[in-house]
């Protein structure tokens, strides 16, 4: 589902963020992206969803070579993949309800299939009863789950969390991750960049390390691996 091939990514300003990386992530795969900051977690992620596009070398999504796509085909290959952030992203004077039917307005789903699936990804983040309320009447928890269920609500085979449960507690952090553990089991690949040492070791899962820009560890059931 998602390959590089000998990947490099530098920017204008020289740094090279990304040096030589190979990777491959089948399809229904849960992955940690663990590193210290400045590693090129970040950039690592954006090549997923196109946001940047490497320097040299293949990465290809769903059989997708993102360098060959043209700008107005970005937006359609981003239907496939939903993002969550730290910082949660929502609109704020549209309702919970609004800000997930949103990303089905842009692609003109009708009505009709709007209202179903965001009543139905409302129940899957525990949010039915807040679907009138607006972001700031919500907990950082709450508008955090509202963010998910809006990088899910068009069915995308993969998504993409940037650092998730950086700004919330431990407890409310646990339940984010109870909610991607489920939608991980329902068949979506999870790639997650991530510094929390203990949910990374708690819930054993792949975990890909990236330092200087390298993969320099790949586990299966890995460990976080550094000090916080």
């Amino acid at each position: 589902m998602i390959k590089m091939e000998n990947v490099f990514k530098r920017y204008q300003n020289g740094v090279t963020a990304l040096n030589g990386v190979s990777i491959h992530i089948e399809k229904g795969e849960f992955v940690y992206i663990v590193g210290p900051s400045g590693a090129g977690k970040s950039t690592f992620i954006k090549l997923i969803y196109r946001e940047v596009k490497p320097t040299t070398g293949l990465v290809e999504i769903n059989g997708v070579n993102t360098s060959e796509l043209k700008e107005r085909e970005v937006p359609f290959f981003r239907r496939r993949i939903g993002v969550v952030f730290q910082d949660f992203k929502l609109l704020p004077k549209l309702t919970v309800y609004e800000n997930i039917a949103f990303a089905l307005e842009v692609i003109e789903e009708s009505p009709r299939n709007i209202r179903k699936r965001v009543m139905e990804v409302l129940e899957l983040v525990d949010l039915k009863s807040k679907a009138r309320f607006l972001p700031n009447e919500l907990s950082g928890g709450e508008q955090q789950r509202v963010s998910i269920a809006r990088a899910i609500v068009n069915r995308p085979d993969i998504v993409i969390a940037d650092e998730p449960t950086g700004n919330l507690d431990p407890d409310t952090s646990w339940d984010i991750m109870s909610v991607f553990e489920d939608i991980n089991e329902r068949g979506t690949t999870i790639i997650m960049a991530t510094h929390s040492k203990e949910i990374v070791n708690k819930m054993k899962k792949r975990v890909i390390a990236i330092e200087s820009g390298m993969i320099v560890r790949d586990e299966s059931r890995g460990e976080y691996g550094y000090e916080n």
